[in-house]
């Protein structure tokens, strides 16, 4: 696990950049091989300090056009529960560690982050477990999404949110 790569997308989500930069869940990361933690903190406040060192680098951007690179180059992605950023990490086939914000009302969030990963497609935490989650994944447990059937998620997505 040579890269992690941590989105919020367009939202603002501080407590997972605070988690996930912290000195405890950085240095389980550096425990798992990690080398390179790239941070895309969206609208939030916090911008931690980008880190340039011989053993690990942090690098960190509000947006990009297209997250897709980072998406294909990470090893792990941590992600918040948005639709957009779980579809987009499964369909790279990469694993991912979603974390729940729990200060959303009516959290479909939550709804979305059980069902995957009742379907084995995802892990999922909070900001306040996310340490002890990072040092006991297991992410060959996860199973592949099936690719391209966004016409399904989108069925799904219906499902969680009560449309259907």
């Amino acid at each position: 696990m040579k890269s992690v790569f941590v989105t919020v997308g367009t939202t603002s989500f501080d407590e997972l950049i605070a988690a996930v930069s912290s000195p405890a869940a950085e240095e389980v990361l550096r425990s798992r091989g990690c080398r390179l933690l790239v941070l895309q903190i969206g609208r939030g406040a916090l911008q931690p300090a980008p880190q340039h060192g011989p053993a690990f680098v942090r690098e960190v951007f509000r947006f990009k056009e297209s997250l897709a690179e980072d998406l294909r180059s990470a090893d792990l992605v941590i992600s918040h529960a948005g639709a957009g950023s779980c579809l987009e990490t499964l369909e790279e086939g990469k694993p991912l560690l979603v974390v729940i914000n729990e200060k959303l009302m009516d959290n479909h969030q939550l709804e979305l982050a059980r069902q995957l990963h009742k379907d084995g497609h995802v892990l999922y935490c909070n900001c306040s477990t996310l340490v002890e989650t990072l040092q006991s994944m297991d992410l060959s447990t996860l199973k592949p999404f099936p690719p391209g059937q966004p016409e399904k998620f989108a069925l799904f997505l219906d499902k969680v949110a009560g449309f259907e």
